[in-house]
């Protein structure tokens, strides 16, 4: 099935059911239900069975689905058999932390390179990851495709349009900036002060029992 015919609703789950059935397959676990699904990820039955119905016949009625089965399928849709090379601009603390945790553990994503205008840094490992001045991005970031962005939000707009003209095609923005970027770039938001603002208003005005 065509990966753009798969609601992106879907397409963002796909990372969550996959981190599960890694963790269950490690454990030695051979099937699971749809509810024990439900149960993890906090998505409903419906919505998984659906989810799981865009790519065919995945489970059985009464089986459940094969956990080395499914985990091999969303291996492969979620391109996790290829390591994907990630550059972070910006090692502040919030980057920081990144290169410390990087993403290895649970896929196939790796921060290689970062960039960053403290010369108390450059030229220093953080985690294992070399860091380079970014006056030298265009030279060093040779072919990466994605960029993780924690630079202040004033620098965000010149930093971006640098990605851009070397070929970036993916920067997940943890800058309050909404940058602007062409048609083939996408570009994924993540403002963790409105995160913060959004859970607290739903803590005050949905309280959790009430939901259905």
């Amino acid at each position: 099935m065509e990966q753009n015919k798969i609601p992106q609703a879907t397409a963002k789950r796909l990372p969550l059911y996959y981190r599960f059935l890694n963790n269950l397959h490690h454990q030695g676990k051979l099937r699971v239900s749809s509810k024990e699904l439900s149960e993890a990820v906090k998505v409903d039955s419906a919505t998984i069975r659906r989810d799981f119905s865009y790519f065919g016949a995945l489970g059985k009625k009464g089986y459940g689905y094969n956990v080395e089965y499914l985990l091999g399928f969303f291996r492969k849709t979620l391109d996790q058999d290829e390591l994907t090379e990630v550059a972070l601009i910006g090692t502040g603390n919030l980057g920081t932390a990144f290169l410390h945790y990087n993403f290895m553990k649970n896929n196939n994503t790796k921060i290689m390179m970062a960039f960053d205008a403290n010369p108390d840094k450059v030229g220093k490992d953080i985690g294992g990851v070399p860091i380079y001045h970014i006056d030298d991005l265009e030279k060093k970031i040779n072919g990466v495709q994605v960029a993780i962005l924690t630079v202040p939000a004033a620098a965000a707009d010149g930093i971006t349009n640098r990605l851009v003209d070397v070929g970036i095609s993916g920067i997940l923005n943890f800058t309050p900036a909404r940058i602007t970027v062409p048609d083939s770039v996408r570009v994924h938001h993540i403002d963790l002060a409105v995160e913060l603002q959004s859970l607290v208003y739903f803590l005050k005005h949905y309280p959790l029992d009430t939901e259905e």
